[in-house]
């Protein structure tokens, strides 16, 4: 069954979802006396996911051998739901990596740590090669130069917090270190 075939959970759908596992959000009733409304359903759908890959990794072994095996079971089951469409499948995997780029990226702080800044640079090159890749598909050019300019940007990040976590724990000079020399 293919998400764009049918039509979307509504938020008291969603909700009936997040109760039935015990993960139902507590509702200011001031604020939402009739319950969970349409407005709240991304919100509701963003708890949802979180207590399902909270669920995942739960049940995920720690073993190298046995956490592929799970991996792979989980994967089955995304598949049986995304279908085979490709187009749809790589939304869904854009999407769960900007997501994971912003979480990463800690939103409210104002100076990332330099391995969360590597770590949301790496997320974001793929998002843009994979972006590179469906304008390239489409015959796009611009688009697929404009992507690609984002993930060689994205890189140079990339290697610039690995220098900087290098320069932390002392395997690199630092800026002032290279001044002197």
């Amino acid at each position: 069954m293919s998400i764009s075939s049918e039509r979307p959970a509504s938020a008291e759908q969603i909700y009936a979802a997040l109760a039935a596992l015990a993960a139902e959000p507590v509702a200011d009733p001031e604020k939402r006396p009739r319950g969970p409304q349409e407005e709240d359903r991304l919100q509701l759908l963003g708890s949802l996911l979180a207590k399902t890959e909270l669920e995942i990794t739960a049940a995920t072994r720690l073993t190298e051998e046995g956490e592929i095996e799970d991996v792979l079971q989980t994967l089955l089951g995304w598949e049986e739901q995304v279908g085979a469409d490709a187009g749809l499948a790589l939304n869904v995997l854009t999407n769960r990596l900007q997501r994971t780029a912003v979480q990463v990226s800690e939103p409210e702080a104002e100076d990332l740590p330099p391995g969360r800044e590597a770590a949301f640079a790496a997320v974001m090159t793929a998002v843009y090669a994979l972006g590179a890749q469906l304008h390239a598909e489409r015959g796009d050019a611009e688009g697929t130069r404009s992507a690609l300019s984002g993930a060689e940007e994205a890189l140079i990040d990339i290697l610039q917090g690995i220098h900087d976590l290098r320069v932390c724990i002392g395997d690199a000079p630092g800026p002032e270190t290279e001044a002197d020399g």
